[in-house]
C-alpha cells in the first residue's frame, strides 16, 4: 500500500471509529503523525487528498476539521466526476435514474406536504401550455428534485441531483427534435403529480417510471 493510501486509510479509521467525529479538530500535524506512526509529508498529503472530497476541511491559520460529513457534501465529489461523462454512457446514466427516481417518487408519494403539493402544481402552471424546450428542461429539473427532496431521504436526492446532468443536454435534444415532446412531457408531469396528491404511491412510482422510460426509449432510437 502506497504511503499515503495508509494514511488516509488511517485517519478515515479514527472516523469510523468515532475518535474524530463530524465538526472535531484533528491533532497538531506533528502529533497526529507521531500518533499514526507516518511522516508528515504523507499525513500532509492524505488530508490534501481527503479536503478533495470532502471529508476534511482544511482552514487556513486555524486548522484542520472533520466536516459534517453531510450525505449531499460527500456526493459533491459524484458530481463532479459525473461531468466527465461521455456521450454513449448517457444511456447508463438515464438507466439508474429510471431505477432510483420511481422508488423516490413512491416514498414522496406517502411524505410530501400539501404546501409542497401545491408549489409543485405553481411550477406547472407558471410554465403554461407551450413553453419553450429550454423553460421547459429547466422546470422538468426543478420538478424532480421538488419531488426527490419530499422523500425524506438525502442521500438519494443527493445521488439523483448528481446523476442528473449527463442527462440535460439528452432532454433538450428529445424537445427540439420529437414532435410531441413537450405535450407528452407536461401530461406526464400532470399525471405524477396527481399520482401524489391521492397519495397513491404506486401509480406515483408507475408514472415516473414511465416518464424516465419515454426519454430512454427515444433516445436509444435516435442512437
Amino acid at each position: 500500500m502506497a504511503v499515503t493510501d495508509e494514511a488516509i486509510e488511517k485517519i478515515k479509521g479514527m472516523i469510523v471509529s468515532g475518535a474524530l467525529r463530524p465538526g472535531d479538530r484533528l491533532p497538531k500535524e506533528s502529533e497526529l503523525a507521531a500518533d499514526l506512526g507516518l511522516s508528515r509529508n504523507s499525513l500532509r498529503e492524505a488530508v490534501r487528498a481527503l479536503s478533495l472530497i470532502r471529508i476534511l476541511d482544511v482552514r487556513q491559520g486555524d486548522g484542520t476539521y472533520v466536516t459534517s460529513l453531510d450525505p449531499q457534501l460527500l456526493l459533491e465529489a459524484l458530481s463532479f466526476v459525473v461531468d466527465f461523462h461521455r456521450d454513449d454512457t448517457v444511456l447508463e446514466f438515464l438507466a439508474v435514474r429510471r431505477i432510483l427516481e420511481p422508488a423516490a417518487t413512491a416514498m414522496a408519494a406517502l411524505k410530501i406536504s400539501e404546501q409542497q403539493l401545491d408549489a409543485l402544481a405553481s411550477q406547472l402552471d407558471k410554465l403554461g401550455t407551450e413553453p419553450s424546450v429550454e423553460e421547459l428542461v429547466a422546470c422538468d429539473l426543478e420538478f424532480h428534485k421538488g419531488i426527490v427532496q419530499s422523500s425524506g431521504n438525502s442521500v438519494l436526492c443527493s445521488l439523483l441531483d448528481g446523476l442528473s446532468g449527463p442527462t440535460t443536454r439528452a432532454r433538450i435534444w428529445r424537445g427540439l427534435t420529437q414532435e410531441d415532446a413537450v405535450s407528452r412531457t407536461l401530461h406526464e408531469h400532470r399525471a405524477i403529480l396527481a399520482a401524489l396528491r391521492d397519495r397513491d404511491a404506486d401509480a406515483a412510482r408507475s408514472w415516473a417510471t414511465v416518464h424516465i422510460a419515454s426519454v430512454e426509449q427515444w433516445l436509444r432510437s435516435t442512437l
